[in-house]
């Protein structure tokens, strides 16, 4: 039996689960810089990240089937295959920096503990309207849906036509 199209199987069911589940981030980040009321900035805070661990696990499922579909057919040989990794490392690091430290500061100003809170620390103390509406106005929305649509198109173009 060849594993290799269970392994191509593998990599695509991983990159829908993270498309699917990074998604909803995606789509709440850019509601949130359109609002202004801190209840429902929090919620939507909360569901993306509770949509955060679907994701992983399709990054994980994505790179694990990838990268043992990429030495089973012979890719690594290929500069399309360590482009389109490059692409999704630097990607993944951009969005990670850009979108960690906003989030955290926008979840601390509606009174949500961050990966920067420390453990001890008691629940951060919301801000007033006006720092709020400041912060809001720095959303990086827009820039991380470039970087993020824009990079996976990339990659997909790479993947799909195998240039060089």
């Amino acid at each position: 039996m060849d594993i290799y199209p269970w392994l191509v199987f593998a990599h695509v069911a991983g990159a829908f689960i993270f498309v699917l589940s990074h998604g909803v981030s995606a789509f709440a980040s850019l509601q949130i810089a359109k609002e202004h009321e801190p209840a429902r900035i929090r919620a939507l805070l909360e569901l993306m990240t509770g949509s955060l661990a679907g994701a992983y696990v399709g990054l994980l499922l994505l790179l694990v089937g990838g990268i043992w579909a990429g030495i089973a057919g012979g890719h690594f040989a290929r500069g399309w295959i360590w482009a389109a990794l490059g692409l999704l490392i630097v990607i993944t690091f951009a969005m990670y920096l850009i979108g960690t430290r906003y989030y955290g500061t926008l979840r601390a100003a509606v009174g949500l503990r961050s990966q920067q809170t420390p453990k001890d620390a008691p629940d951060p103390v919301p801000v007033g309207q006006a720092e709020l509406d400041a912060i809001i106005s720095r959303s990086p929305s827009g820039s991380l849906a470039g970087i993020g649509y824009g990079g996976l198109g990339l990659i997909l173009l790479l993947m799909v036509l195998k240039p060089f």
